[in-house]
């Protein structure tokens, strides 16, 4: 596997980032969930979210089984076409091929959700792996040979010659298209 992407070391989303994006993925589903769920099901609802099941007796379980559904095919289809859920990218993070550092297939993606449920199944042992890995890498990630890596917006990493270099190129180029 090659150790850079553009000239800079591969940096590995780590456990507390990843965990803080499935978070904020978990909170974003909710709210857009919760008034479809809500006129399906009516203010018991609200109690499945809070663990109080003993509301939940008369009432099918097939909205709760469309619920989590919905969230694991939004979960495929955002790793397909975006390499990253919302939360993911809103702390910077992305799926990749841990061979090519390329986009991920369909193969890789099934893969990948059907690890989620091998890595939920003991205590979530297959998730927190992802703390004490080398590349950072969760169960899920190792089945389906998938990378989550972090962009930093941070040039604190760079020399001043660096950016120094990287502006005057930019702005070179500007001004070409300028005149």
């Amino acid at each position: 596997m090659n150790a850079s992407t553009s000239q800079h070391t591969i940096q590995y989303a780590g456990f507390w980032r990843r965990l803080l994006a499935l978070f904020l993925d978990i909170i974003l589903f909710t709210i857009l969930s919760a008034p479809i769920m809500y006129l399906l099901i009516g203010h018991d609802y609200f109690y499945w979210l809070a663990g109080n099941e003993d509301h939940l007796k008369d009432i099918s379980s097939l909205p709760f089984v469309l619920h989590k559904l919905v969230f694991f095919i939004a979960l495929f289809l955002f790793w397909k076409t975006l390499a990253s859920t919302p939360g993911k990218l809103l702390m910077g993070c992305h799926i990749v091929d841990a061979t090519t550092l390329g986009p991920i297939t369909y193969k890789q993606t099934l893969i990948r959700l059907a690890g989620y449920f091998i890595s939920a199944l003991p205590l979530y042992l297959g998730f927190i792996w992802a703390a004490r890995d080398k590349q950072k890498q969760g169960l899920h990630d190792k089945l389906a040979n998938t990378l989550v890596i972090y962009h930093s917006d941070n040039y604190a990493h760079q020399s001043i010659e660096e950016l120094e270099t990287e502006f005057l190129e930019n702005d070179s180029g500007r001004m070409g298209k300028a005149l």
